[in-house]
């Protein structure tokens, strides 16, 4: 047990990682980053790693436990390319990054709670499709889907975990409950989202 959370714990990371990475991408050019993103979640998906995302609207509940390690495994690759940003003086990676953060205050926790649930459903389509074979039309929904959550500015947390850590160390600790309890409600946020399918539809067209 305590070596398969250990597997797991590390596949997460190696995600957070990859992830991190293309939300750097993003920060460093939005427009651009927008559509690079997609390089972040398809390798996710092609290497089969452990993304919060990607898993909690496809576990039972015995499985639940496991989000946690997945979550924390997540956060942790984002941390640490976050120390990238912080020590990169040649792009405003962190300036960028305080402004998502500033958004993401501004409106709120139940604001971000509801467009997270936006972002759980795109992902959850998006890996649905992208796990079911190798040709170009499984491929297809995570194509438009990871362009669509970001124009929209629906929170990902993984992703934000990464924009948060990238800011300044001293504006993490002036905002610290109140993004505390937005990160939080992003997180519940996104796992509605990637489960409603699953309440509504029917079981064999979840298959």
């Amino acid at each position: 047990m305590m070596r398969e959370s250990l597997g797991i714990f590390r596949t997460a990371i190696f995600a957070g990682i990859l992830i991190a990475i293309a939300g750097y991408g993003f920060l460093a050019c939005k427009v651009v980053g927008m559509f690079l993103f997609i390089l972040g979640l398809a390798a996710v998906v092609s290497y089969k790693l452990k993304l919060f995302t990607g898993t909690v609207g496809f576990v039972d509940m015995k499985e639940i436990p496991s989000l946690l390690v997945i979550l924390l495994g997540n956060i942790l690759g984002c941390f640490l390319v976050s120390f990238i940003a912080k020590v990169d003086a040649a792009v405003d990676v962190q300036g960028a990054a305080v402004d998502i953060l500033q958004s993401r205050l501004a409106l709120g926790w139940w604001v971000c709670a509801l467009k997270a649930i936006g972002c759980g459903i795109l992902m959850s389509v998006a890996v649905h499709f992208a796990r079911k074979g190798k040709e170009f039309g499984h491929w297809v929904p995570l194509l438009f889907a990871v362009p669509l959550f970001i124009h929209c500015g629906f929170p990902h947390c993984v992703a934000d975990a990464f924009y948060f850590l990238a800011c300044p160390s001293s504006v993490l600790m002036e905002n610290g409950w109140e993004l505390l309890c937005v990160y939080v409600s992003i997180v519940i946020g996104n796992s509605v989202g990637c489960n409603l399918y699953r309440w509504i539809l029917p079981t064999k067209n979840c298959e």
